[in-house]
């Protein structure tokens, strides 16, 4: 796997968990603000789940990386 397709994997699974994570703990206030929405969350705390979500994609990513270098399935994904 060349850099460019292992940031592109990353930014896929990176996006990919984020989708994921976003909705965990969401919570939507009892009492709404005259001109809020009413789904707006309480507290989405998005700086924790962009964390999770990097962790997670650098997890997933080093995953299909040793898929692809050590190639366990017989799938020989690797460029010539």
């Amino acid at each position: 796997m060349g850099w460019a397709t292992g940031v592109m994997v990353y930014i896929v699974l990176w996006w990919l968990a984020w989708f994921a994570v976003l909705p965990i703990g969401v919570r939507v206030p009892d009492e709404v603000p005259t001109g809020h929405a009413t789904s707006a969350p309480e507290n989405p705390r998005l700086l924790w789940k962009a964390g999770l979500t990097t962790a997670i994609a650098a997890v997933l990513w080093l995953i299909v990386f040793w898929l692809v270098v050590y190639d366990p399935l017989g799938l020989d994904l690797r460029q010539s």
